[in-house]
């Protein structure tokens, strides 16, 4: 879909009267839209803007940016902190799930805010926007006093709602500190709001000392416009590795057309598909939730549509902290035990499915 759809849009729309006069949502629809609004934070770019079709109702970008009157129905499963960010929380701006990593959270802000977000109890509406100077300089001294911690991850919110300065300042304080090898970076900001990649932007992610990776998170193959492309360009040639992260969302990526063409889309840009997310259960998303046995046949049928370049790890974070599992298919099974020619003791056979669905013995009988 081309850009020139709402090409009237100038600046970031963040009220529902706004979305209305654009075009974006039914007049009628002004008092439920003020509720949600009331809760959860709103944000859509010119880019992102551009990409709706106001006359598509199963439109997949406007899915993923639109509120929704289903954002008010909350089911019991459903929690404020889905993957348990709290319960792994040190100090403010930190969160300690794993041995070897953290993530640091300079900033409670993004460019826009996706409605499937597991965070939109975190941001948005009188909520902080940013660690303070001193929360900041406690959280780096966390990471000093913990020498197990190898990986940086920087998150929030979106870290390049940073200025580049600030980027360049925090990436050369944890350079400094010895045990700190690996700098990653999350962001959405390449596909929402892609100008804000520049020059300056790219070459402020790398410093000596650490190595940095930045993660792109895109959901559907239209949001990788040639904008985007470009935004990433700059990155990789700085000399920055990417990889991707996606959720897979109702009504948005669910078929395997889709993912094949997004997978696809990402590996064309440098970009090594990395985690497909099953969606959280946070609050007002169940409209957006697939199933994992929908989740699981997708994987299964990615499996033959593409390059293993192209296949992300299907994964679903456990809720209450306990991290992330891999949840796609298996393709294999334990067989009957049989014995093996010539043996005296019984051999484990394996029963192994093939991308096209046909089941072997492994080994295979003499």
């Amino acid at each position: 879909m081309s850009a020139r759809i709402n090409k009237g849009i100038v600046s970031t729309l963040r009220r529902p009267e706004d979305l209305i006069a654009h075009g974006l949502a039914p007049a009628a629809a002004l008092a439920d839209l003020e509720r949600v609004a009331a809760r959860y934070a709103i944000a859509i770019t010119p880019e992102v803007a551009g990409l709706i079709d106001p006359a598509d109702p199963d439109d997949p970008i406007a899915r993923q940016y639109l509120p929704s009157a289903d954002e008010l129905a909350a089911q019991a499963c459903e929690r404020a902190d889905p993957i348990g960010d709290h319960a792994h929380s040190p100090v403010d701006g930190i969160v300690h799930r794993y041995p070897d990593r953290v993530l640091l959270k300079l900033v409670h802000v993004c460019a826009v805010y996706c409605r499937f977000c597991f965070r939109r109890e975190m941001v948005g509406p009188a909520k902080e926007t940013a660690l303070s100077k001193s929360a900041t300089a406690a959280a780096l001294d966390y990471i000093r006093a913990h020498p197990e911690v190898w990986e940086v991850i920087l998150t929030g919110g979106d870290p390049l709602m940073l200025s580049p300065r600030r980027l360049a300042e925090i990436m050369a304080e944890l350079a400094a500190i010895d045990h700190v090898r690996i700098v990653r970076i999350h962001t959405r900001v390449p596909v929402a709001d892609p100008a804000r990649v520049t020059d300056e932007m790219a070459a402020a992610f790398r410093t000596d000392g650490v190595t940095t990776w930045l993660a792109l998170h895109a959901n559907h193959p239209r949001e990788l416009t040639a904008a985007a492309r470009a935004a990433c360009t700059r990155i990789i040639d700085a000399g920055i590795p990417m990889v991707s992260q996606s959720v897979l969302l109702r009504g948005v990526n669910d078929d395997a057309a889709t993912l094949e063409a997004l997978m696809r889309a990402f590996v064309e840009c440098r970009i090594k598909p990395y985690y497909l997310h099953h969606g959280d259960l946070a609050p007002g998303t169940a409209h957006l939730r697939t199933t994992l046995e929908q989740g699981q046949a997708l994987m299964r049928a990615l499996r033959g549509r593409v390059s293993g370049l192209c296949q992300p790890d299907y994964v679903l974070d456990i809720p209450g902290g306990y991290g992330k599992s891999p949840v796609g298919p298996d393709y294999m099974s334990p067989s009957d035990l049989i014995s093996g020619a010539g043996e005296h003791r019984p051999e484990l056979h394996y029963l192994i499915t093939d991308y096209c669905g046909g089941v072997h013995l492994y080994p295979p009988k003499p």
